[in-house]
């Protein structure tokens, strides 16, 4: 176990609650918290055994006045968390309680806790790699029970046992390999070249499966980014409240009502969809309008996918073609809304569009709601939405396996030349390299810092 100062920090949300918790954890810990700690009885915790809890109170030392009630929980490294010694102050929700007894620890010579710096020292410490300390803020951050339990299989080491076994698998065919270099009289080359390519090949079946799941993983862990554009009073803001449930957003038959871009979040089966309504795409006069539709474009652009809104009550003209043009190269779904209203539009116009991607529907009354919902369950998860055994949702895994995947060919393409077959050893380093910047057995320290300071302070 490395050796690190003490720190503390609020475990929970600072705010009016019943409950608040602030973690200590570091040689020092409990004796930080004895010495401003008073039981029950004149109890105090140089006696506590692990894994139990004691009620008292926090004490000011300077003038020995009651700061708060609490109960104190401890739990004695390497069974904790950090696999430290770690103590747990239960005290009063608020922002008050709490930042009083926070202090009190601090003036104990208790350093404040960077972010992410517990599960950091977890990492450090050996009790968990990296892609499970990557799954904490993920759980932390899931929007729906799908992407939770997505996140929650990671940090229980479902990836980590996949990328261990395949680095695994690439030493033993490293020290085939490099036999044959060591010991070229025994004339084991064309031996090792199949048997090693072979080997080869498994591998690079199972990181290709591994990133098969990558582009799913990445909307689980991220939210499908879905943008609703249309020329105004075509009826996007009525879909995005259609798809809440509820009125998110303004709905008049003034055009350009929507004047900058609205964000929501909803669950299909599982998946976390943002929906984001953007301002009617048209020329205009009005500055703030203007600024609006500019916002719309630059979404379309990062959009995963764009559901064009059309209005069956009206002929198509140069506009609705414009941002039928702008979407064409794109996954796109496109809404014939007001389905209840006479028909004017011309649906030859739409010939060169996916016509399995194009439907009726009524955002007023709900009438094709359930069918938007199947297409893009079909665009994206092959009409089915499940959970898989490993599951890729870090773009940064996904960047360490497509590495590892062009190094292992580059050994595939050397054990065909005998005499580069040294090379090939080479590349399978390098590859079983990039699997350990994963779970952080090869990555280098300031990148690890990077990933530990977008966490949140007590976490």
């Amino acid at each position: 176990m490395k050796e690190f100062e003490t720190i503390a920090a609020v475990a929970t949300s600072l705010g009016e609650g019943g409950i608040a918790i602030i973690r200590i954890s570091g040689k020092d810990a409990l004796k930080s918290v004895a010495n401003i700690f008073k039981g029950k009885n004149s109890r105090d915790l140089n006696d506590i055994k692990s894994y139990t809890m004691r009620y008292g109170h926090i004490i000011d030392k300077e003038n020995n006045e009651i700061i708060d009630e609490v109960i104190v929980s401890f739990m004695k490294g390497p069974k904790s968390f950090t696999a430290e010694d770690t103590v747990e102050i239960n005290c009063h929700g608020g922002v008050i309680a709490t930042n009083r007894v926070l202090e009190e620890v601090i003036k104990q010579g208790v350093r404040l806790a960077e972010p992410g710096e517990f599960t950091k020292r977890a990492f450090l410490n050996g009790r968990i790699d990296l892609s499970q300390a990557e799954a904490v803020i993920d759980i932390i951050r899931a929007k729906t029970e799908l992407s939770m339990k997505s996140a929650l299989a990671q940090s229980e080491g479902r990836i980590s046992r996949e990328i261990k076994a395949l680095r695994h698998k690439l030493l033993g065919i490293i020290a085939h390999i490099e036999a044959t270099v060591d010991f070229p009289e025994d004339d084991l080359e064309e031996t090792t070249s199949e048997i090693t390519g072979s080997q080869l090949r498994s591998v690079l079946e199972e990181i290709d499966k591994l990133l098969s799941s990558a582009d799913e993983g990445k909307i689980l862990r991220e939210g499908l980014d879905t943008v609703i554009v249309g020329k105004p009073n075509v009826g996007k803001s009525s879909l995005l409240n259609a798809l809440l449930m509820e009125k998110r957003a303004i709905v008049t038959e003034v055009p350009g009502t929507t004047r900058d871009v609205i964000e929501e979040f909803i669950s299909l089966d599982g998946v976390p969809v943002k929906i984001i309504d953007t301002a009617g795409i048209r020329d205009t006069e009005d500055i703030v309008e203007k600024i609006g539709v500019e916002k719309s474009k630059e979404k379309i652009n990062y959009a995963d996918l764009i559901i064009l809104m059309l209005d069956l009550s009206r002929e198509l003209d140069s506009e609705d073609l414009e941002i039928i043009n702008y979407i064409r190269d794109k996954k796109y779904i496109v809404l014939l809304n007001k389905s209840d209203l006479p028909n004017k539009l011309d649906k030859n116009m739409l010939k060169d569009l996916n016509f399995q991607y194009i439907m009726e529907i009524s955002a007023v009354t709900g009438e094709g709601i359930e069918k938007l919902k199947e297409a893009i369950k079909k665009l994206f998860f092959n009409g089915e939405i499940t959970s898989k055994d490993a599951v890729i949702t870090n773009a940064r895994h996904k960047q360490a396996l497509i590495h590892a995947r062009q190094n292992c060919r580059a050994a595939v393409e050397a054990l065909k030349n005998t005499f580069a077959i040294d090379l090939a050893s080479i590349d399978l380093r390098n590859a079983w390299m990039n699997l350990g910047e994963i779970t952080g057995e090869t990555l280098e320290e300031d990148i690890i810092d990077k990933i530990f300071s977008e966490f949140c302070i007590g976490k």
